[in-house]
C-alpha cells in the first residue's frame, strides 16, 4: 500500500506557551539513502526511548512528523508494522500506543522522495545535478519520518548510495570510508558508489545534511591550539577550485579566533564546505558539513568586489562559530532561535571588527540594522527577539532575531564587561554542552557568573518594538543636568510597553573640540532618570527625582556638546536636540569614531527634512563640513567613504512617519539627488583630488586597507558625476575599460548606469558578454541595472525578466532583479503609477508555487506600506488584496501578507 503525504493546510499558530517536552527521546539514527532523481530511497533506523520527564503521564503514542514522503513500510524491533497500526496525515504518521512495545524499541522504515522535483529547496533537492539538502527549520521532514523538533538530539550514521557517474558523497561528521572519496562497489551487477559518515555528537534533525556530485575539493590543514590536526575541504564544481582561497583563510582565520577569544576548539578530524547554486539562504552551519550559497564561498579578484570578499568573511566565520554556539549547544525550540542567531552573529561581527576596522565595522552594523531591523520593528511585521507565536518559522528568520539579537548580546556584554563575557560563556559552554537550551538557561550563566540579576532586562528578548529615548540637556554653570526618557510605542499584540534596561554611552565634546568627559556608561532603568554631570571631576552622579523637562525646544546651550550612545550603546532611537553647529562639532571633533560617524548621518538627515519639508537649499556649511572631513588624511578612507554616504530613501522615509508625517517617495529623491549634486559641485576640487590620490595599478588585494582606499575613491567618482562633471563620466568609462578587478569595475558600471549616461549600454553589453559563464557575476550585471533610479524602472524590469540569463527559478537570479527592484530601488518600486508594486506582485505570486520561502521573505518589501501618502497606500493595499485573494497561496507567503494587511 503506497500513502503519500500531502503539503500541510493549516494555519493554526504555533505557541511558546503551549511547549511541552516530547515523550520519546532518541538514543542514535542510522540513514540509508539510495540516491536517485525522482525516486531516492531513505531507510531510517532510528533506536527510540520513553523520556523520563514525561513517563508519569502513562502510555503514550508515537508521533513522527513527515511531508511529501511516499511510505514503503516500517518495522519495530524487527517486526513489520501492519497498515492499519499507521494514521498517516499531512504532517506525519501516528503510532498508537497499543502498537510499540514498551519503554525502548528500534523503529525502521522505508520511504521515498522526489529530489527533483523539490523546487522548495528544502529537504533533499537537485541542483544542477548534484544532490544537497537544507533541513533548518523543518526540513528534515521531507526526508524520512522523525520527531523534527530541535530539542530531540542523537549522534547519526550515514550511509550513502549512488550511481558510479556521482564520485563524491558527504556527510555529517568523520568519515568511516572514504572521506569523501566514495568506493566502488557491486550491487546485483551493478557497480555503486558508497560513503559511510558518523557523527559521534548528538544533533537535532534539523543539521544533518547530505551532499553528493561531481564535486573537487580545495583542501588544506588546521592545528588546533591542543596540537589536533584537522582536515579541511571546500568542495566546489571543477573549474571553481581557483575561486576557495580567501574562503578557506577565513576559515582559518575564524577557527584560531574562537580559540583565542573563547577557548573554542573544533571537535571532529575533517570539517567541511560545499558550495551550492540553489540555496534560498546564505549558508548553514550543518555539523562538520557546512552547506554555502555558492556566492558566498568563490571569489577573485576578477569576479568578486571588496564587499563580497567582506561577506565571505563574516558568512564563513558565523558558520563555523555555529559549531558551540547553535551546534554544540542548540535552541530547545524554534521560539529560541534568537540563542543560537543572535549569539553567532554577535560573534561573527566582534571577529569582523578584529580583522578590519572596528570603527567601521560598528558603522556597518547600525547601518544594516536600521535599513532591515528599524522598520520590521516600526511596521505590521514586528516581533519580539524570542517571538511568541508563528504559523511558519521560516518567516521569523528575520532581521530582529538576527541583528536586533546580536544587539541585545551587545548591551549585555557592554553591561558585564569583557571579563564577565567572557566567565558567563564558558560556564554556559560548560553547563550546557551537548543540551538543547533557552533563553532563561542562557541568562541564568550571566546571572551567577556576574552576580548581576537580570530580569529586567530580559524584557528586550520578549517586549518588540525599538524604544525611543528623549535627551534632555539643562546647564548649571559647568555642570550639565542630563535626563533620558524612554518609551516604546505599542506593536502588533503588545499594546503595554514596560520600561527597558537601556545602556547609554556618553562623552562631553567641549567648544573648543577637546574632550571634557571621556566615555560613561549610564543606565537607563525607568521610565524618567536624571543625572548630574561634572566633566571637571568625571562624575555621572543619579538624581534621586528626576529633573523637570525644560521649557522650550531650543537645544542645550552649555560649554560643551552632548555626545550620546557612543558606540551605538542599545537599539534604540535617540531624540537629541541639536544645532547644525554643534553636529558639526562633533563630526570633526568626537572621540568616539561611531558618534563622530552619526554627527554627520544626522546633520545629513536634518538638510534632507528640510529640503522636503520647507524646500530649503542645500547649506553650504553641511557640504564645508563634509569637506573637511574629505580631506582630513588622517582618517581611515573607509570611515570616511561612509561619512559621505547619504541616509537612504527608506531611512529618510522612516524618519518622516517618525514624526507623524507621510513620505512621497519622489520628494525624498528629489532630496536625496539635490544633496549629492551640491556634494559633487562644491567639493569637486576636492573630490577629484581624491580620486586622483587614491588611484593605484598595483595588485589587488582584498584586505581592510586597499578596500578603503577603493571605497573612498568610487565614492568620489559617484559624487562628482551626481554633478553633472563630464570629467567624471570620462574618468568612470576610463575606469570600467582598465580595471583589474571587480570592485573597480563594477564601481564604474554603476556610475555609468545609474546616472545614465551614455557610456552605459555598451559598456553593459561588454560586461555581459565577458562574465556570461559566471553565475555570480552575471548576478551583479542584473543588480546594477534593477537598483537604477531612473524613470520607467518597472519596463526595464520587465525586459530583463525576459532576457535568456533571468532563470527566475534560481534564488540568488531572483533576488539578483525582482528582490534588487523591490528592496533597493526605491524610486522604481514606488513610482507613482504603480508599476512598481504590480510587477513584483506578479512575480510573487509567479514564484509562491515554486519557492514559497524566497517568495514570503521578499514579501516584505510592502511592510511599511503604511508610512507612504495616500495614493501609495492605496496602491500598496491593492496589492496586498491581491495576493490574499489568490486560492492557494503557501501559508509562509499568506502568514506575511495578512499580518501586513492587518497591521
Amino acid at each position: 500500500m503506497r500513502h503519500r503525504t500531502d503539503t500541510d493546510p493549516r494555519q493554526t499558530p504555533t505557541r511558546l506557551a503551549d511547549y511541552r517536552p516530547p515523550y520519546w527521546l532518541v538514543d542514535r539514527v542510522r540513514l540509508e539513502f539510495e540516491l536517485d532523481p525522482t525516486a531516492t530511497r531513505v531507510t531510517a533506523e532510528i533506536e527510540f526511548r520513553r523520556n523520563p520527564e514525561r513517563a508519569a503521564e502513562g502510555p503514550a503514542d508515537l508521533r513522527l512528523d513527515g511531508r511529501s514522503l511516499i511510505w514503503r513500510g516500517a518495522k519495530i524491533d524487527g517486526t513489520p508494522l501492519a497498515d492499519d497500526a499507521v494514521a498517516i496525515d499531512g504532517e506525519g504518521l501516528t503510532v498508537a500506543a497499543a502498537h510499540l512495545p514498551g519503554e525502548r524499541f528500534t523503529w525502521r522504515c522505508e520511504t521515498e522522495i522526489d529530489p527533483a522535483a523539490n523546487t522548495a529547496l528544502e529537504g533533499l533537492y537537485i541542483s544542477k545535478g548534484m544532490y544537497c539538502t537544507q533541513c533548518e527549520a523543518e526540513g528534515f521532514r521531507k526526508i524520512t519520518f522523525y520527531p523534527d523538533r530541535p530539542d530531540v538530539m542523537a549522534p547519526f550514521e550515514v550511509r550513502i548510495e549512488a550511481p558510479e557517474e556521482i564520485p563524491v558523497l558527504l556527510s555529517n561528521g568523520n568519515p568511516v570510508t572514504g572521506g569523501g572519496t566514495s568506493e566502488l562497489v557491486v550491487t546485483g551487477g551493478t557497480r555503486r558508489r558508497v560513503a559511510v559518515w558518523h557523527d559521534p555528537h548528538p544533533k537535532p534533525a534539523y543539521l544533518f545534511a547530505l551532499v553528493a556530485g561531481d564535486l573537487v575539493a580545495h583542501r588544506d590543514r588546521f592545528t588546533t591550539a591542543s596540537g589536533r590536526d584537522v582536515e579541511l575541504a571546500i568542495w566546489v564544481r571543477p573549474g571553481d577550485e581557483a575561486k576557495c582561497a580567501y574562503a578557506m583563510d577565513a576559515l582559518k582565520r575564524s577557527m584560531r579566533w574562537d580559540e583565542e577569544t573563547h577557548g573554542r576548539e573544533y571537535d571532529l578530524d575533517i570539517f567541511q564546505i560545499v558550495a551550492v547554486d540553489d540555496f534560498n539562504m546564505g549558508a548553514m552551519e550543518n555539523k562538520g558539513l557546512n552547506i554555502f550559497n555558492a556566492k558566498y564561498v568563490l571569489a577573485s579578484p576578477e569576479t568578486a568586489t571588496d564587499q563580497d570578499y567582506e561577506r565571505i568573511e563574516s558568512i564563513v566565520a558565523h558558520e563555523y562559530f555555529h559549531n558551540w554556539t547553535g551546534n554544540r549547544i542548540t535552541c530547545r525550540d524554534w521560539f529560541q532561535l534568537c540563542l543560537k542567531e543572535g549569539l553567532t552573529v554577535y560573534r561573527d561581527q566582534r571577529f569582523s571588527a578584529d580583522m578590519r576596522s572596528e570603527p567601521v565595522q560598528r558603522i556597518a552594523d547600525v547601518v544594516a540594522l536600521r535599513a532591515a531591523q528599524f522598520p520590521e520593528d516600526q511596521g505590521p511585521l514586528a516581533h519580539p527577539v524570542r517571538p511568541e507565536e508563528y504559523v511558519e518559522i521560516n518567516n521569523f528568520y528575520t532581521a530582529t532575531v538576527y541583528e536586533k539579537g546580536a544587539e541585545v548580546i551587545g548591551m549585555l556584554a557592554r553591561l558585564v564587561g569583557p571579563e564577565g563575557y567572557r566567565a558567563a560563556l564558558d560556564l554556559y559552554f560548560e553547563r550546557h554542552d551537548g543540551q538543547a537550551c533557552t533563553i532563561e538557561q542562557f541568562r541564568a550563566c550571566f546571572e551567577d557568573a556576574c552576580g548581576r540579576d537580570l530580569t529586567q532586562f530580559a524584557r528586550w528578548w520578549s517586549q518588540a518594538g525599538t524604544p525611543r529615548v528623549t535627551v534632555e540637556e539643562a546647564w548649571e554653570g559647568e555642570t550639565l543636568v542630563l535626563t533620558l526618557a524612554q518609551e516604546t510605542p505599542p506593536t502588533p499584540g503588545q499594546a503595554e510597553k514596560a520600561p527597558l534596561v537601556i545602556p547609554v554611552a556618553i562623552g562631553l565634546i567641549g567648544r573648543d573640540g577637546a574632550e571634557m568627559l571621556p566615555t560613561t556608561l549610564l543606565e537607563l532603568t525607568e521610565a524618567r532618570q536624571s543625572w548630574r554631570i561634572a566633566p571637571a571631576a568625571g562624575t555621572a552622579e543619579p538624581l534621586p527625582e528626576p529633573a523637570p523637562a525644560p521649557e522650550g525646544n531650543a537645544p542645550a546651550d552649555g560649554p560643551a556638546v552632548l555626545s550620546v550612545a557612543r558606540g551605538f550603546s542599545a537599539p534604540a532611537i535617540f531624540r537629541q536636540r541639536m544645532t547644525a553647529a554643534d553636529r558639526a562639532l562633533l563630526l570633526a571633533h568626537d572621540t568616539d569614531p561611531f558618534a563622530r560617524w552619526e554627527a554627520g548621518h544626522r546633520y545629513a538627515l536634518d538638510v534632507a527634512l528640510a529640503a522636503i519639508r520647507e524646500d530649503a537649499a542645500i547649506p553650504e556649511a553641511w557640504t564645508d563640513a563634509l569637506g573637511r572631513l574629505l580631506t582630513d588624511a588622517g582618517l581611515d578612507p573607509a570611515f570616511r567613504s561612509r561619512a559621505l554616504t547619504l541616509p537612504g530613501a527608506d531611512e529618510i522615509a522612516g524618519e518622516i512617519a517618525g514624526a507623524g508625517g507621510l513620505a512621497d517617495p519622489e520628494a525624498i529623491h528629489a532630496a536625496r539627488s539635490a544633496m549629492r549634486a551640491a556634494l559633487g559641485s562644491r567639493l569637486a576640487g576636492p573630490l577629484a583630488e581624491t580620486c586622483a590620490a587614491l588611484a593605484g595599478s598595483g595588485p589587488y588585494s582584498p584586505d581592510a586597507a586597499a578596500a578603503g582606499r577603493r571605497a573612498l575613491r568610487n565614492r568620489c567618482l559617484d559624487l562628482r558625476a551626481a554633478a553633472g562633471s563630464p570629467e567624471a563620466a570620462e574618468a568612470a568609462e576610463a575606469q570600467f575599460d582598465t580595471a583589474n578587478n571587480m570592485t573597480d569595475r563594477m564601481a564604474a558600471l554603476t556610475v555609468l548606469a545609474h546616472h545614465d549616461l551614455p557610456g552605459a549600454a555598451p559598456r553593459l553589453a561588454a560586461f555581459h558578454a565577458r562574465f556570461q559563464g559566471d553565475a555570480q557575476v552575471v548576478d551583479k550585471w542584473f543588480t546594477v541595472q534593477a537598483t537604477a533610479p531612473l524613470d520607467g524602472a518597472a519596463g526595464r524590469i520587465a525586459a530583463l525578466a525576459a532576457h535568456p540569463a533571468f532563470d527566475w527559478k534560481n534564488p540568488n537570479r531572483f533576488r539578483s532583479l525582482i528582490g534588487a527592484f523591490a528592496m533597493a530601488n526605491p524610486r522604481g518600486f514606488h513610482a507613482a503609477d504603480g508599476a512598481g508594486y504590480r510587477l513584483v506582485t506578479d512575480w510573487l505570486l509567479r514564484l509562491d508555487p515554486v519557492n514559497p520561502q524566497t517568495t514570503a521573505r521578499l514579501a516584505g518589501a510592502f511592510e511599511s506600506w503604511r508610512r507612504y501618502t495616500p495614493d501609495r497606500q492605496r496602491l500598496i493595499r491593492a496589492e496586498l488584496d491581491r495576493m490574499a485573494a489568490t486560492p492557494g497561496l503557501s501559508k509562509n507567503t499568506r502568514e506575511i501578507v495578512e499580518r501586513m494587511r492587518g497591521g
